[in-house]
């Protein structure tokens, strides 16, 4: 018997046949790459800022509770706050990344 992951691995590499045999495949992987990156940098500056809110209102939130709240609200806020960095990063990241992929590193989102 084969494994599941063995059957999804398979799956996805003859998916995988199946894009790059089709007509203009790779034109439509720049457009999909190009469309990914703009979704990104338009979604992702939102939920930051939003991260950022939520990580204060909770941090405040656990400053006027108990000492165990307190931790513990400590703890989420850094959480998010950590969040909110790594969406920072994948906004900065992704036109490089995409332009590598598709081996235009002049390549604008």
């Amino acid at each position: 018997m084969l494994n599941k992951t063995y059957v999804v691995i398979l799956a996805l590499f003859f998916l995988g046949l199946l894009f790059a045999q089709s007509e203009g495949g790779f034109d439509r992987l720049r457009v999909v790459l190009v469309d990914l990156c703009r979704q990104l940098k338009a979604l992702l500056p939102i939920v930051v800022v939003l991260m950022l809110i939520a990580a204060a209102v909770v941090y405040v939130a656990g400053q006027l509770l108990g000492a165990e709240t307190r931790s513990r609200a400590n703890v989420w806020a850094t959480s998010m706050l950590v969040g909110a960095i790594i969406g920072v990063l994948i906004v900065l990241l992704a036109p490089p990344i995409a332009g590598a992929l598709l081996n235009e590193p002049d390549m604008e989102c």
